[in-house]
């Protein structure tokens, strides 16, 4: 029997978080925590919702695993929050990795990360807890994604660089080999990056 699993979140982040879960087939989804202003919805893709934040003290007696789904962009306070409270309530806090994306033998996924379709972590790369590596994003060897980060769809985080923890990095921005991005930094979409910031 495959062990349960319960999301954090139910927009479209969630959304694709669950194909993900789908296909890797370790887990069974129970289902999704809401807002309270997102719960007349009822379903996310056919999963059930179980409650709010309010409820995850009653959840974590039933369910031993969970996983943050909701976004970031702008900022990863609410990702933060949301792990941290399921850290502190016990949760087990899986790392997701999609059939499509190919991670190194050689390389570090932190507890709670997702690494979603056909993104690529090469070797000697240190994915930190609770991050997203999004659809087709590549993460080159030797690179450090530090925690709550966000490497975003098609982005190029090239050999040797340092992202600082809490940082968003846009949709097909490219960084300069061997710099260090400055934690909570916001790197916009197409955006090269040639030194550090």
């Amino acid at each position: 029997m495959k062990e349960k699993i319960i999301l954090i979140g139910g927009g479209g982040h969630c959304r694709s978080c669950i194909d993900v879960l789908e296909q890797e087939g370790r887990f069974e989804i129970a289902g999704i925590v809401e807002r309270p202003d997102h719960l007349e919805t009822g379903r996310v893709l056919g999963y059930s919702i179980l409650g709010t934040d309010d409820h995850l003290p009653e959840l974590s007696k039933r369910f031993k695993y969970a996983l943050v789904t909701v976004g970031q962009i702008k900022s990863a306070d609410t990702r933060v929050r949301i792990y941290r409270q399921l850290k502190t309530l016990g949760f087990g806090l899986p790392s997701i990795i999609a059939p499509t994306a190919h991670v190194s033998p050689h390389a570090a996924i932190g507890e709670g990360s997702i690494v979603m379709h056909q993104a690529l972590v090469n070797a000697g790369a240190d994915i930190g807890a609770n991050c997203i590596i999004n659809t087709k994003a590549l993460v080159e060897h030797d690179a450090i994604v530090e925690k709550h980060c966000h490497i975003a769809t098609g982005a190029i985080v090239n050999g040797g660089v340092n992202i600082g923890a809490g940082s968003f990095f846009g949709s097909a921005a490219v960084s300069k080999p061997y710099i260090s991005i400055a934690p909570r930094s916001f790197i916009k979409a197409n955006r090269a990056v040639g030194k550090s910031l």
